[in-house]
């Protein structure tokens, strides 16, 4: 992984994934893209990660891509083509983690940053953070998901306002419109979204992995394949150890037998 574009940190059981390009904002070219991919399978594959944190560097959570290095392409096309693919694929990779992550975003989030935010589960923002599609600015489309994501999480009209006309939103209308799940002092970001990662980590990992990908499915599977899903889910994770226990301590509570 190239340590000067995405930094990967662990400590209790979560995974710090950190975009260190606050020089560009953020900004994701190819090699960024690469290496977030990289942090993602490394945080997939570790055993002893329970939970992903995801954080921006500096003053700015994602500004998108990187307009420099697409305007400097040889070939325009082809970069956009495989800086969106491979950017994509990552994002589609953390958002299919059977680990919860959470997205810690200050300062402002703007076109494939907003799919980035959008592919965590938990997203706290800090009060003066700013959020914008930004992509017909500059004479682009929706790239890595938007389209797919931001409907879903804040409806059809809302999500067009913002590719049609530029709005920004602040923190305060993100969270009321479900962009975000939480608004936090901007102060208060870094404890707030560490002890949440923490917390996750600290939960019970086949539920919470599960319970994440069946409601994450939910959108491309019918009412009657959820509800089969649902069941067979549930009597495998009766049979968990740790699910034995928090069942028997809740019963032990209410005076119930075990």
């Amino acid at each position: 992984m190239t340590k000067d574009l995405v930094r990967y940190e662990c400590a209790a059981g979560v995974a710090r994934i950190t975009l260190a390009r606050s020089a560009r904002a953020n900004a994701v070219d190819l090699p960024t893209a690469r290496a977030f991919g990289a942090a993602v399978d490394r945080a997939a594959a570790d055993p002893g990660i329970r939970a992903v944190l995801v954080r921006g560097e500096g003053r700015r959570f994602c500004s998108g891509g990187d307009v420099a290095a697409m305007a400097a392409a040889p070939d325009r096309a082809a970069y956009l083509e495989e800086l969106a693919g491979t950017f994509d694929d990552a994002l589609q990779r953390l958002a299919a983690l059977p680990k919860p992550v959470v997205a810690a975003v200050q300062g402002a989030v703007a076109g494939a940053g907003l799919a980035l935010m959008l592919s965590c589960d938990v997203i706290v923002s800090a009060a003066s953070t700013k959020f914008l599609l930004a992509y017909a600015g500059v004479g682009l489309t929706p790239d890595c998901g938007v389209s797919y994501l931001l409907p879903r999480a804040i409806g059809q009209q809302r999500a067009l306002e913002l590719a049609l006309t530029g709005r920004t939103l602040t923190a305060e209308e993100s969270r009321a419109w479900g962009l975000i799940t939480e608004m936090v002092d901007d102060a208060s970001l870094d404890d707030r979204a560490r002890r949440l990662s923490e917390q996750l980590a600290a939960g019970p990992e086949f539920a919470l992995g599960q319970g994440k990908r069946l409601l994450r499915s939910s959108w491309r599977t019918s009412r009657e394949q959820s509800g089969r899903e649902e069941a067979r889910v549930i009597a495998e994770a009766a049979t968990r150890p740790e699910t034995t226990v928090l069942l028997a301590s809740f019963a032990g509570r209410r005076g119930e037998p075990a």
